[in-house]
């Protein structure tokens, strides 16, 4: 659990969800908390260098401008990560840590059992956005059809296209999607 912790973005997102965390290139992110990739951070230089803490909610000033402005110049991007650090205040950061976890082996399956090649910003994108039971019931449909048209586990670009018609056909249809 402590390299789990060290995943947790002080500005809420979780780094095990990220393209660049996920990357197996030379350039790949290993998280906010670990190394020195984050210094230009402000908000990171803010939140742990300067007050020690391990998420802005708990910052007595959150949210502050330096996360305004964030917000502002990325609006969609930034959703997540405020949304997140909500659910940290009420719920308690051992809790969404938990989540987080089990979306990341979520994403690691896709990731080992459905990757193409260019499918890990999709896969990514809807490990962090989607709820987690939908997740699991996109990959237990995708796997039962996988079995039912006798897709072979070597026909990676037919099981690409299959859980992501699946997932997409899931976003359309259900009311859990956020």
């Amino acid at each position: 659990m402590i390299e789990d912790k060290n995943l947790i973005g002080c500005c809420g997102i979780y780094c095990g969800l990220c393209t660049k965390y996920q990357s197996k290139a030379p350039s790949r992110c290993i998280g906010c908390r670990l190394g020195e990739q984050h210094d230009w951070c402000s908000i990171y230089k803010c939140c742990v260098i300067k007050k020690g803490l391990v998420t802005c909610i708990e910052c007595d000033e959150y949210p502050c401008e330096k996360y305004r402005k964030r917000w502002a110049k990325y609006p969609e991007d930034w959703k997540i990560p405020g949304e997140s650090l909500e659910r940290i205040r009420r719920e308690g950061v051992e809790d969404w840590l938990k989540e987080q976890v089990e979306r990341r082996l979520l994403l690691e399956k896709m990731l080992e059992n459905y990757n193409e090649g260019r499918s890990m910003s999709s896969y990514c994108k809807s490990c962090t956005n989607l709820p987690v039971k939908l997740i699991k019931k996109a990959i237990e449909k995708a796997e039962k059809r996988f079995e039912s048209e006798r897709i072979g586990n070597s026909d990676i670009k037919s099981k690409a296209k299959i859980i992501k018609e699946i997932i997409r056909e899931l976003v359309f249809t259900s009311d859990e999607v956020r």
